[in-house]
C-alpha cells in the first residue's frame, strides 16, 4: 500500500482542525474535494478513519493511528526541507525527560542549543520512560541505570524529593491537607509516596506537575517536590529536610549506535555539564527550610 504524502498532509488538516469546512483555509480546495481525498484515503486504508456528524468529523481508532503515523512522516519531511535549505542540517535532536526536568531544560535552552547549532532540539516531555531504542528520542534522562543492552548510560548525580508548602499557613496548609496528583501523572514514584502515606489528608488534586505547583503556591495544600523545583520557586519553603526515601539517581542515556554523531554528543555533553553544574541543588544541599 503506498501512501501519497499530498493525501497524508491533507487528513493532517482535517484531523487537527475537526472538519473540512475548516481544512479548507488550510489546504486551498473545496470541502467537496478534501472529502474526495478522505474517502479515497480510507480505501487504502481499508476502514473509517473519521465519525461524521453535523458537528465535525472526529477520528476513528484506525485515524488515530494513522494520524501518529502520519505526524512522523511528516516530522521526517520537515528534516529533509530544513536539510534542502541548509537552514539546520539534516539533524533534530530529541530529549526526552519528565515534566520537572523538561521545564528545567527549557530554562536553560541557551546552555544546550544557540541559532549556530547546525542541528534541531526537541524536548520530548513523558512521565513515562521513551522508547529510545526505536528512536523516539535520542537521549533520555532517566531515574534508573538503562538495563537495555543497545543504550549507553552516563550517571549525572542523583535527587531529591522534600515537602513544600506556602511559606505562611493559608488555606488548606494551615489545616494540614496535601495536594495530589491525579491522572497518568500520579503514577510517578513521588506520587505513589504521598498517596501512600498522607492519602486520607489529599483534599485538592491536580492531573498534571505544573497546575500541583501553582496550588501548592496558591495555598490549597503540601505536597511532594523535587528539591530542584521546589527549592527554585521563592514562592515556596520546603518543610523539612530531604526525604531519602524518594531520593534517585538520574541516568543520562542514549542509543550506542547514535551516541557518538557529533549532534548527539554535543548535547549530551551540554546537558551533562549543566547538570554537574546544579548538583547541589538536585541533591537538595542548597535549599531553605521554613
Amino acid at each position: 500500500m503506498d501512501f501519497s504524502w499530498d493525501d497524508l498532509r491533507l487528513f493532517l488538516d482535517v484531523a487537527r482542525l475537526g472538519g473540512l469546512s475548516a481544512a479548507t483555509a488550510t489546504t486551498g480546495l473545496s470541502a467537496a474535494t478534501l472529502g474526495r481525498r478522505v474517502t479515497t484515503l480510507e480505501r487504502q486504508v481499508g476502514e473509517p478513519l473519521f465519525v461524521r456528524s453535523r458537528s465535525g468529523y472526529r477520528l476513528t481508532p484506525a485515524g488515530e493511528e494513522l494520524l501518529a503515523r502520519a505526524e512522523e512522516v511528516e516530522a521526517a519531511m520537515r528534516s529533509l526541507r530544513r536539510w534542502q535549505e541548509g537552514a539546520l542540517g539534516e539533524r533534530m535532536v530529541r530529549v526526552s525527560a519528565g515534566p520537572w526536568t523538561s521545564a528545567f531544560l527549557a530554562r536553560n535552552i541557551d546552555r544546550l542549543w544557540t541559532v549556530k547549532d547546525r542541528f534541531g532540539l526537541e524536548l520530548v516531555t513523558a512521565s513515562q520512560k521513551v522508547d529510545i531504542g526505536r528512536r523516539h528520542a535520542d537521549i533520555g534522562i532517566r531515574n534508573q541505570r538503562p538495563t537495555e543492552q543497545w543504550l549507553a548510560g552516563r550517571l549525572l548525580g542523583r535527587v531529591a524529593y522534600g515537602l513544600y508548602c506556602l511559606p505562611r499557613l493559608v488555606h488548606g496548609v494551615a489545616a494540614g491537607y496535601f495536594v495530589g496528583v491525579a491522572g497518568e501523572h500520579g503514577q510517578t514514584h513521588s506520587a505513589r509516596w504521598l498517596h501512600a502515606h498522607h492519602g486520607d489528608r489529599i483534599a485538592v488534586r491536580g492531573n498534571d506537575a505544573m497546575s500541583v505547583l501553582e496550588l501548592v503556591a496558591a495555598g490549597a495544600g503540601i505536597s511532594v517536590f523535587p528539591c530542584f523545583v521546589g527549592d527554585a520557586d521563592s514562592r515556596l519553603a520546603r518543610m523539612a529536610a530531604p526525604l531519602p526515601e524518594l531520593e534517585t539517581e538520574q541516568w543520562l542515556v542514549c542509543h550506542h549506535e547514535e551516541r557518538h554523531t557529533p549532534a548527539v554528543r554535543a548535547v549530551t555533553e551540554r546537558i551533562a555539564g549543566l547538570m554537574h553544574e546544579n548538583a547541589a541543588l538536585f541533591r537538595g544541599d542548597a535549599g531553605h527550610r521554613m
